[in-house]
């Protein structure tokens, strides 16, 4: 079997993640694993294995054709069997098999907020799909939409895994150990930072030595210059920090107290399951399948992100009792290396490559 990822950038974002941890994950276990950045290099270059069959395409605009036959002569050349697109890679795939009709597409949605999206809001993904030998998606609403609006009927769900890097050490995070929040996102909507830096505000637990962590991507948009006026103004340079991409996560997490994740919309984060893994308490946005991965009392709380007194209540509690942040860290840790565990997952998308592939 011969397999590659397309993903659009190794920004440290979770689908790319995701395509990664595919990638890397199969290189072990088929004839050829491939993966293909069509756009951008970004943080996660590093994490590679080194028995992945890498490319950038350095794509430059929708219909870049020296890109996609550049695409094409790889595909040819490693004898790759089936694409498995991630995101909004999904339209490069389509040309490769319109000049290359062999080639046989699975698209992997992770974008949560689509599910809330009708079938004339996507026209360009809907024809697509006619091209489509089999859709992942990474929650149930996301697998009611995708049978609802796309041509493709042969959907699947299938939960995300993560893999915690063994990088060196490199980031170092200011402020007091045992009183350090970090948030795992890339700085952009809906990711909500704004309203997490509120709660954190409107507790002023800044003045018992807590601190707030924001680690990923800074795109120096009105987005991130918000998030930086707000902590001027309310003087908390001292108590609140963003530090931009990192790829050392399991050395950063190793140094926090509480993980949180603010999203107003969500698929299934690989955020809360590298906290889990971590072994962090979990402070997590109620949307998408983060109620599902924090399923009951004892593995985390839980919030509606359009309502601040929660989220503060919640942060409240989970900063007030050590025992409690124990308790939550050791059930989130159990569940997820038992529910989404690697080896679980790739026997599942192995089986699902081999119904593609061969026809059964």
């Amino acid at each position: 079997m011969r397999v590659a990822q397309i993903i659009d950038s190794m920004a440290a974002g979770g689908a790319e993640r995701l395509a990664l941890n595919y990638a890397n994950g199969l290189a072990h276990q088929i004839e050829l694993s491939a993966l293909i950045v069509t756009r951008h290099e970004g943080a996660l270059n590093n994490l590679v294995d080194k028995k992945v069959s890498y490319l950038l395409l350095n794509k430059t605009s929708t219909f870049d054709l020296k890109a996609i036959f550049k695409l094409k002569r790889f595909i040819k050349s490693n004898k790759i069997d089936l694409v498995h697109a991630h995101g909004t890679s999904f339209f490069i795939a389509v040309l490769l098999k319109i000049v290359y009709p062999k080639i046989k597409i699975i698209w992997h949605e992770h974008y949560g907020a689509r599910a809330n999206q009708r079938q004339f809001q996507n026209p360009i993904l809907l024809l697509s799909s006619l091209f489509f030998s089999l859709v992942f998606v990474v929650n149930h609403q996301l697998e009611e939409w995708a049978k609802r609006s796309l041509f493709t009927k042969n959907v699947f769900y299938i939960p995300n895994f993560a893999v915690l890097d063994d990088l060196p050490g490199q980031t170092i995070l200011r402020g007091e150990s045992g009183k350090r929040i970090v948030c795992l996102a890339n700085l952009k909507s809906p990711k909500n930072h704004g309203f997490l830096l509120d709660a954190f505000k409107n507790l002023a637990i800044a003045k018992s030595g807590w601190s707030l962590h924001f680690i990923g991507k800074d795109y120096q948009d009105s987005y991130s210059e918000d998030l930086k006026r707000t902590i001027n103004a309310n003087e908390l340079t001292e108590n609140v920090f963003l530090y931009d991409a990192k790829d050392d996560i399991k050395n950063i997490l190793s140094q926090a107290t509480i993980g949180v994740l603010a999203s107003t919309h969500e698929g299934f984060p690989l955020t809360i399951l590298e906290y889990g893994l971590a072994e962090l308490p979990v402070i997590a946005t109620n949307v998408g399948y983060c109620g599902t991965i924090i399923k009951d009392e004892f593995s985390g709380l839980l919030f509606n992100p359009f309502d601040l007194y929660n989220l503060e209540s919640q942060l409240k509690k989970m900063i007030g009792s050590e025992s409690l942040r124990i308790e939550f860290a050791l059930h989130l840790n159990q569940s997820v290396s038992t529910l989404y565990a690697k080896e679980t997952i790739m026997k599942l998308i192995l089986l699902q490559y081999q119904s593609v592939i061969y026809g059964f």
